[in-house]
């Protein structure tokens, strides 16, 4: 074989393999070698099993995810390698006016009589030219109607079997809500079409599409994997854990393979395990094109700053980070300014929190009591049963004044309601995927909605030039509203 030359090969629909000499695969291994964000404080890491990098080349098997081709034709003309790959995904004659004829001729019924978005048609045209994508597109920008139009046209296509992974189980049954509202017009039965498994439902069907979340299906033999030819993956963001890789990896017949999200966390190793299991990024549009064209709600930040009193800051300068926590959530002081403001907003009200038994429960305790008596308070957590999550997210549509106070895991991601006015972060975070995902559930308009306001509860306990942790935390949330250029205000607030 000739010196440096790079011959890549696919293994199958999840992996390729390179043919190179052994210096080459050296220098693969190194490049696509990372160190994985807070690596340090991983068990494993603590347990010294674990380096703390992630290797996207196996230099034993000589094997790498198929959607990183892209990575590995860059490394090779950086360094002057000639390179060759059959490149078989690529489907160029599907044209944007194909695209726009289907879209006519399936009709989907959409809220309010919108049109389809000529963006929408433009993610869908790219996802099936390419067959494998990545695509970035923020909440709001109806994302289940791109993936409405993929299935469809795969079914029209001719492909037998598909799986859709999200990662909640209220995701299930809200994607099948949507997919009967599109189907309102054109008579696509949607219950004949697609199985639906959650909670220890049949993992069998012949039915064309299976919508499954990812905890429902990951100790499933590999057998059951090689069934399906296509994967569509819901708020792909959360596709990193190590099950959800064993699921796309085991999916080694599955040519077709397009994941959505809102958001990415910012860091590469998570962009490019993604892009390995789905494809390239393709970013749709951008929540402030979609503000700008009326399609979201006019948002507003209010960052209330509450200065906790010197005594305290003197005492809490040798917190550590649990500690610093454990102060905050269970604050009386805090506790109650959370409940008045959430009781004193106008609207529909969403109130996240992070500790259910030690912040939750007692924030929802707090502000019920203090309600008015018609005024309906509702209080959601991992334990809260999908159906009834179901049933309140449809009774809060309906409502004017209602306020949720609901577990970040549960309603910071792809849960739709459009009648939110308000929503309130009552436990501190800086990670980028949780922010822009929380914003979101409040974005959604409605007939009656064209603005939504975020309180950002910010807690400063600074003691000199000491600065806590969560002060610092509320700096990343601050860097993450000045890259997607947020309005926000900062008021500062002393705790009593």
């Amino acid at each position: 074989m000739e010196t440096n030359k790079v011959v890549i090969r696919n293994l199958n629909e999840a992996f390729i393999t390179v043919i190179c000499d052994e210096g080459v695969s050296y220098e693969l291994r190194e490049h696509f070698t990372f160190q994985v964000p807070g690596y340090q404080f991983t068990p494993q890491y603590k347990a010294r099993l674990w380096d703390g990098k992630i290797r996207l080349w196996d230099i034993r098997s000589r094997t790498m995810y198929r959607g990183l081709v892209p990575y590995i034709a860059k490394f090779c003309e950086e360094r002057g390698y000639e390179w060759e790959y059959d490149n078989e995904d690529f489907d160029e004659e599907f044209s944007l006016l194909e695209a726009k004829n289907f879209v006519d001729e399936i009709n989907p019924k959409l809220n309010m009589d919108e049109e389809t978005r000529e963006y929408q048609v433009d993610a869908f045209c790219h996802a099936v030219r390419t067959r494998r994508s990545l695509l970035l597109s923020p909440t709001g920008s109806g994302k289940s109607l791109i993936i409405y139009l993929l299935a469809r046209f795969l079914q029209h296509r001719g492909m037998k079997r598909g799986l859709m992974i999200v990662p909640r189980i209220g995701l299930v049954t809200q994607m099948i809500g949507d997919f009967k509202d599109y189907s309102g017009n054109n008579g696509w039965d949607v219950d004949e079409n697609i199985h639906k498994i959650y909670e220890g439902q049949s993992k069998d069907t012949d039915k064309f599409l299976t919508i499954s979340t990812w905890q429902s299906i990951y100790k499933m033999p590999p057998a059951w994997f090689k069934q399906f030819d296509f994967v569509l993956g819901d708020e792909a963001h959360e596709f990193k854990a190590k099950s959800l890789v064993s699921i796309m990896t085991g999916l080694t017949n599955a040519s077709f393979r397009i994941g959505t999200t809102g958001t990415l966390d910012g860091t590469k190793t998570h962009r490019l395990v993604l892009e390995g299991l789905f494809g390239s990024v393709r970013k749709v549009t951008t929540t402030k094109e979609l503000m700008d064209a009326k399609h979201l709600a006019e948002l507003s930040i209010k960052c209330l700053l509450l200065r906790h009193p010197d005594a305290v800051c003197h005492a809490a300068k040798g917190f550590t980070y649990q500690q610093e926590i454990e102060y905050l959530v269970l604050n009386e002081s805090r506790n109650r300014f959370i409940s008045n403001l959430a009781l004193s907003l106008d609207g529909n009200t969403l109130v996240l929190y992070q500790y259910v038994d030690k912040h939750g429960k007692i924030l929802h305790d707090i502000i019920s009591k203090k309600a008015e008596a018609n005024r309906k308070v509702f209080f959601v957590s991992g334990k809260t049963d999908v159906e009834v999550r179901e049933n309140i997210r449809k009774i809060v549509e309906q409502e004017t004044n209602a306020i949720i106070v609901a577990s970040f895991g549960t309603f910071s991601t792809g849960i739709n309601i459009r009648n939110l006015h308000n929503v309130v972060f009552a436990s501190p975070s800086k990670a980028r995927v949780r922010t822009l995902q929380s914003i979101g559930r409040g974005l959604r308009t409605s007939e009656t909605k064209n603005t939504a306001t975020l309180f950002d509860i910010a807690d400063d306990l600074r003691y000199k030039k000491k600065e806590n942790y969560t002060l610092k935390h509320f700096s990343s949330r601050i860097q993450i509203y000045n890259e997607e250029k947020f309005r926000f205000k900062i008021y500062k607030i002393n705790l009593k």
